[in-house]
């Protein structure tokens, strides 16, 4: 999958993607509340060529990182219904 890091062009890989996505339960008895749970997401930095790039995901700041995730979420939702 293409994306960017740091404003340069790369791609992850070896996406794997544990568990699923459960909303938050905020409307009933205070015991019976719990925050969402989100799945597990993990992946490897490749350069634009798809070879590992360990120099770049060290540049990946926690906002990277949140959009990137988003971004796999998002592409994994679109194929479902494909």
């Amino acid at each position: 999958m293409k994306t960017y890091i740091a404003g340069i062009p790369c791609q992850v890989g070896d996406i794997e993607v544990r568990g699923s996505y459960c909303p938050a339960k905020v409307n009933a008895d205070p015991d019976d509340c719990y925050e969402a749970e989100y799945p597990e997401v993990s992946f490897v930095v490749q350069d634009q060529r798809g070879r590992p790039a360990p120099w770049l995901e060290r540049k990946m700041t926690d906002e990277d990182l949140a959009r990137i995730t988003g971004e796999i979420l998002e592409e994994l939702e679109e194929d479902a219904y494909d």
